[in-house]
């Protein structure tokens, strides 16, 4: 049946054309900007996945500077430790080349000690980096032990949604050199603790000794304060002996400690080359829901223009089929 009120060949050949006007406008939109799926309408389940993902990735960009942050902070602890262990050594040097000498020698000898604790004190209190020293610490009036320095290692995200963060914590309290803090019950550093004179072992009990007298079994000294020579008297042999026990057991306390840094460090740098990798990992999963393929795209692009222009040829047939019914009223 012929009509000029509806032609269904025109309306079937506009479907059509608007079909693949639709498919070449996402194909365009695909090419300009990359993605497969820019935006929810797109695929809603693919671009949520994709957003979060991105929103975590994100996170451990911040992870990763404060892993930098973090490695930055231990190193400089690690400089200030490894300093102040080769000047301890050069204090025991100077307590051996003592021992034995006369009054007049452990006075001069006392000079180039006080000057090394005085070294010691200074590479604690430098040892700074943003605000953080973990050798030189004032715990404060209420506080009985320092606090750990916690350093931001990874962004978690459970199965169910939850966030987390986790965190690489350095034990001040085992390492640190000096304590300022005057709580009761506070420990001090490695360095200004009393230890006694027999063992080397820290005490909460201090028994100043008298220079020149015989050493006793209680005697304390502090590597931060201990003299050979105060006023006219000089430290018998046997007491010099005993700082050296004093000397050799905090050498030991900062010899564990340095290495409690190396193993923060470590971590740290573990922490952070796996962060780089998951943060990848993440950029070729997001890559591969959202992503467009520009291979696949380009051929699919040229295959719709074809389309295009054969869908409007067409649509001018069909509109042309309505002219030959006027052939149909000529006389």
């Amino acid at each position: 049946m012929a009509s000029i009120m509806t032609n269904a060949s025109a309306l079937t050949a506009l479907q059509s054309l608007n079909a693949t006007q639709k498919n070449l406008d996402t194909t365009q939109a695909r090419i300009s900007t990359g993605y497969r799926v820019s935006q929810a309408s797109d695929n809603a389940a693919y671009w949520s996945i994709a957003t979060t993902m991105r929103s975590d990735n994100q996170a451990m960009s911040t992870v990763s500077d404060a892993l930098g942050l973090g490695a930055s902070k231990v190193d400089t602890a690690y400089t200030g430790m490894d300093s102040a262990i080769s000047t301890i050594n050069q204090i025991q040097q100077k307590l051996t080349a003592s021992f034995g000498q006369t009054d007049a020698s452990k006075e001069k000898t006392q000079v180039e000690i006080k000057a090394l604790q005085d070294q010691l004190k200074a590479y604690a209190d430098g040892a700074t980096f943003s605000g953080t020293n973990m050798l030189s610490v004032n715990s404060g009036a209420t506080a009985t032990t320092a606090a750990d320095v916690k350093i931001v290692s990874a962004f978690n995200r459970s199965a169910a949604g939850a966030v987390s963060i986790s965190t690489i914590d350095v034990n001040v309290e085992s390492i640190k050199l000096y304590e300022a803090g005057t709580a009761a019950g506070v420990t001090k550093g490695i360095l200004d603790a009393d230890r006694l004179g027999s063992s080397g072992a820290v005490t909460a009990t201090a028994s100043n000794p008298t220079l020149g007298a015989a050493a006793a079994g209680t005697d304390t000294y502090s590597v931060a304060t201990l003299k050979i020579f105060s006023g006219t008297t000089a430290a018998s042999d046997t007491q010099i002996q005993q700082m050296m026990n004093v000397v050799d057991a905090a050498l030991k306390g900062m010899t564990t400690a340095a290495t409690k840094l190396g193993a923060a460090k470590s971590s740290i740098d573990l922490q952070k080359t796996f962060t780089s990798s998951l943060m990848d990992s993440i950029d070729r999963g997001v890559g591969q829901l959202v992503d467009a393929d520009m291979n696949k795209e380009s051929t699919r692009l040229q295959a719709l223009q074809v389309q295009q222009q054969l869908g409007v040829q067409a649509l001018s047939i069909a509109n042309g089929s309505s002219q030959s019914i006027l052939s149909l009223f000529r006389g």
